[in-house]
């Protein structure tokens, strides 16, 4: 019996050493099986991965289902975080937010009024520029001379609507060297308007309605009056013979009938181009009497555009440097 119990352990052990093997052997002989069912669906022939069909290969719908993420998730231990305090009022009050200070509407009960214009009018750096001692009132839409700064010395107002320049509008500035009013509306200027000027040297007058010049004070070294409606009676009598600094004389496109003779010993340049001089005496730029008078500082005379024949009047030239500029024939 005991015989018989030894046999049939041992026929048990070695049945089952055998059947281990068998199990391995038939587990890898089906694995390839299995590994072949899962790719007989994919067309290995055209297997082509891209980003344009990288979803149709790759089913990622369900890809964060197959991964448990949880076993990721930071741990929080409770003993870290800070004691709650006792008062619930110290909490902070999350939702609130800062209120946003309101501005008051204007009121306009009482509408601030401007400050009253003087009855002199606003004063010229209001209305024009002023840099230094000059003052620019160029295009500024004036109809007369604004109210000027005692210091004045150099004014330019250019391309406006003044019409009269009047005795007043210069009162006591004994500094303004040069007026500059080209292309302005002015038909009149009262007699004394820049008479009165002790400092002036420059009045620039062209492109107006001028038809008479007023006084001119001693100093003035330039005056241009082109492009006026000047006639000779516009013209007081003997009107440049005084003025003993005049250098410039500018009456081009006018209505003169003759030159304005006599003319001082400092001229340097006349412009009568386009009037209507027709004569002239042998006196006009020479002494006939002194045959050797040479005026060396009057070198420009313009008198084309006239009806004068130049060369009629040969004596008139011999004491000047050149001949006039003008018809000689």
């Amino acid at each position: 019996m005991r015989t018989l119990a030894w046999l049939a352990i041992t026929s048990l052990c070695l049945g089952g050493a055998w059947a281990v093997p068998a199990k391995e052997e038939r587990r890898k002989a089906e694995k390839p099986k299995a590994d072949l069912a899962l790719y007989e669906n994919l067309d290995l022939d055209n297997y082509d991965l891209t980003l344009d069909n990288y979803g149709e290969i790759l089913d990622l719908s369900n890809y964060e289902e197959l991964y448990d993420y949880g076993d990721l998730a930071p741990k929080i231990e409770v003993g870290t975080l800070a004691p709650r305090p006792k008062d619930p009022a110290a909490l902070p009050n999350l939702g609130a937010t800062a209120e946003t200070p309101k501005l008051k509407p204007p009121t306009i009960a009482s509408p601030i009024h401007p400050a009253p214009i003087p009855a002199q009018g606003l004063p010229s750096c209001l209305l024009c520029l002023c840099i230094g001692i000059s003052v620019y009132c160029d295009d500024a839409d004036l109809e007369h001379i604004p109210p000027l700064p005692p210091d004045t010395t150099y004014l330019y107002a250019r391309f406006n609507r003044i019409g009269t320049i009047r005795a007043s509008d210069f009162t006591g500035l004994k500094k303004l060297k040069r007026i500059d009013l080209t292309s302005n509306f002015i038909s009149w200027a009262d007699v004394d308007a820049f008479r009165r000027l002790p400092s002036l040297q420059e009045l620039i007058l062209p492109e107006n309605r001028l038809t008479a010049l007023p006084d001119l004070p001693h100093s003035i070294v330039r005056l241009d009056a082109r492009l006026n409606r000047i006639p000779s009676t516009g013209l007081r009598p003997e009107a440049f013979q005084d003025l003993k600094q005049l250098q410039f004389l500018h009456l081009s496109d006018n209505q003169l009938d003759y030159i304005p003779a006599p003319l001082p010993e400092s001229l340097r340049s006349l412009h009568l181009q386009n009037n209507n001089i027709q004569t002239m005496h042998e006196d006009t730029f020479c002494d006939s009497r002194d045959h050797s008078q040479i005026r060396r500082a009057l070198e420009d005379i313009r008198l084309d555009g006239n009806p004068i024949n130049l060369s009629l009047f040969p004596n008139a030239y011999f004491c000047l440097p050149r001949l006039p500029t003008g018809r000689f024939f």
